[in-house]
């Protein structure tokens, strides 16, 4: 009898893909990722243009909106025609690889149930990784008209100055627009303890966003009735104190829905996103964890501590359109060595060639406004 036989090729592309899949899931960013244009919002945009070369650059254009009031009646247009707008974000591309060994003696039979017996942990691993690469390019410092982008807890007090002298109309301390000022360190200290994130606050971040210049494009507008979303990705901490923010728990007591499954939707009862005003909520709690992981090595200002009267400072990311640009140069690849150890010891590899970089056009941050809060830890 002749049977059908999948290809060992077939399974393996069959494995990658749903490797791929599961570890974009479970970071958490999964649902704002989008291969779409720039300028339809996405909040994280994705680009697939392999190169297989470490060193490369994947790049992602930004045209800008136009100006001028144009001309009217009978006026000459030729001569008075506006310049379009248009910059570059460049995404460098390196190499990412781990792997896991697995002895003869666990009974592998095929490749392919080698992958499966070390995918669980890769996916985990890679999850991770991907979830704080868009944590720290969300929390970079533009250092440059040139698009570098600097690590935080890597950035000078100069780099941190260049980037609020090109961002005024994308930062926000605490409640007030006027606690700005170039000097980070300033600006942090008018953060007075128990500024802690509020409904109002977040309001007053989205006004910010919409008033922009460049724009900051919305991550989801309803065809219609014109109303717009944006998303804010918080840590542990300001998610805590969001939750138990007045405005915020009346509106999950009296105007959340109570049909079908609302207990299990309503936050109060169930972990989950908040909505309110426009603005979706979402937890992140790693944000948290490398807010407290900083080692400044530049001598810069980093977030425990830094507010007035010491008090402890967390971000907190309001995001539209085109906010974080991941570039793949190779999506997962599955390897595997049947050498060391006589065959006996064989292993698994995972690499894939990316790049994740906060997205911005001649030193401004596309589609963020960074918010600034007080957040004590718990006692």
């Amino acid at each position: 009898m002749a049977e059908t036989i999948l290809a060992t090729a077939s399974e393996r592309q069959i494995w990658v893909s749903k490797y791929f899949q599961e570890y974009v899931r479970q970071s958490r960013f999964m649902p704002y990722m989008t291969n779409a244009d720039i300028n339809k919002g996405g909040i994280i945009l994705t680009r697939f243009e392999l190169q297989e070369e470490a060193g490369r650059t994947i790049n992602i254009p930004f045209i800008g909106r136009l100006k001028s009031a144009g001309v009217t009646g009978a006026t000459v247009l030729d001569g008075l025609e506006e310049d379009l707008t248009n910059y570059n974000c460049p995404i460098t591309i390196d190499w990412r690889r781990n792997g896991v060994r697995v002895p003869k003696s666990t009974q592998f039979r095929t490749e392919i149930n080698l992958l499966n017996a070390a995918r669980d942990a890769l996916v985990v691993w890679e999850s991770e990784k991907i979830r704080d690469d868009i944590i720290r390019a969300l929390a970079g410092i533009v250092s440059d008209t040139a698009g570098t982008v600097v690590p935080w807890d890597q950035s000078t007090t100069g780099q941190q100055t260049t980037w609020l002298t090109a961002n005024p109309d994308r930062v926000l301390f605490g409640a007030l627009k006027s606690n700005y000022s170039t000097t980070l360190a300033t600006a942090l200290g008018n953060i007075v303890s128990g500024t802690k994130v509020s409904v109002a606050s977040v309001s007053l971040g989205k006004r910010i966003a919409k008033l922009a210049d460049p724009r900051i494009r919305p991550f989801r507008a309803t065809a219609g009735d014109g109303r717009e979303f944006f998303v804010c990705f918080h840590g542990a901490r300001t998610f805590r104190d969001l939750k138990a923010d007045t405005t915020m728990v009346t509106a999950n007591t009296q105007a959340r829905a109570r049909e079908s499954l609302g207990m299990q939707d309503n936050p109060i009862f169930q972990d989950g996103d908040l909505v309110y005003d426009g603005v979706i909520h979402r937890e992140v709690p790693e944000i948290d964890d490398y807010c407290l992981g900083m080692s400044l090595v530049n001598g810069g200002t980093g977030f425990t501590g830094t507010g007035g009267s010491a008090t402890d400072v967390r971000p907190i990311f309001l995001c539209g359109g085109g906010s974080v640009g991941i570039a793949w140069g190779q999506e997962p690849t599955p390897k595997t060595d049947n050498i060391k150890d006589y065959g006996f010891r064989p292993g698994v590899a995972i690499e894939e060639l990316l790049g994740v970089k906060k997205i911005n056009f001649n030193g401004i941050q596309n589609g963020i406004v960074t918010m600034f809060v007080s957040a004590a830890a718990d006692s």
